[in-house]
């Protein structure tokens, strides 16, 4: 009988150590750190994610509800996307407005965009010249469309450093900060909130962005 005890004790000690470990290393405890120095501090940042990409699920419910939307994309794939039909279904209607920056895809050599590109084929072989350029003009003639039937949505062109991807609505801020030689979507996103000092830096990178840009035709 004792040695059956001891064995159950042993079992459910085990288990409870193993459930801790799990809380202890699972993404969402290593996220309390943040937060509460975000707190104390007034940064407003709610979450640090390893990859822009498990944001999507979060951004589309964010898109939802939001009164304005603004984006800055290096690229602009996820414009096409499920997640941003919402936006586009909704543009004049429960959103005020939707401000679209896309890279100016006709620069040329030398813009900042062909450099973006010439890292991004050091790391992926279907990185064709011109292949990038040609991925933000098919997305820039999707939101233009959007655009023709659908007056509040602006899109606009930048040539600036290609090196972080802003969506900010009236409550939320998502900044991907992009790793050198690699995929957006592979790359950190910060999740801040409205007020914070982050949300205000990324909301100022999207404004700066805006005034330096050209308008589409």
């Amino acid at each position: 009988m004792d040695t059956f005890m001891l064995g159950v004790v042993s079992s459910l000690l085990a288990t409870a150590l193993t459930v801790t470990g799990s809380w202890a290393f699972s993404m969402r405890s290593r996220q309390w750190p943040v937060a509460l120095l975000s707190r104390f501090t007034g940064l407003g940042v709610r979450r640090v994610l390893t990859r822009q990409r498990s944001a999507s699920q979060e951004l589309a419910s964010e898109l939802a509800r939001a009164h304005w939307v603004r984006v800055l994309a290096g690229r602009g794939n996820e414009l096409t996307r499920d997640g941003f039909a919402a936006v586009w279904e909704a543009a004049g209607r429960r959103l005020e407005s939707v401000q679209v920056l896309l890279p100016d895809a006709d620069l040329g050599p030398g813009s900042w965009l062909s450099r973006r590109e010439e890292e991004m084929r050091r790391v992926d072989l279907g990185f064709s010249s011109g292949l990038l350029a040609e991925q933000v003009r098919i997305n820039a003639a999707y939101v233009n469309e959007v655009a023709r039937h659908r007056e509040h949505i602006s899109l606009r062109f930048y040539d600036l450093p290609n090196i972080h991807r802003v969506i900010v609505t009236d409550r939320v801020a998502y900044l991907t900060l992009y790793r050198h030689a690699e995929h957006g979507r592979n790359s950190p996103c910060i999740i801040a909130r409205r007020p914070g000092l982050m949300y205000d830096y990324a909301l100022l990178l999207f404004d700066t962005a805006w005034d330096h840009s050209r308008p589409a035709e």
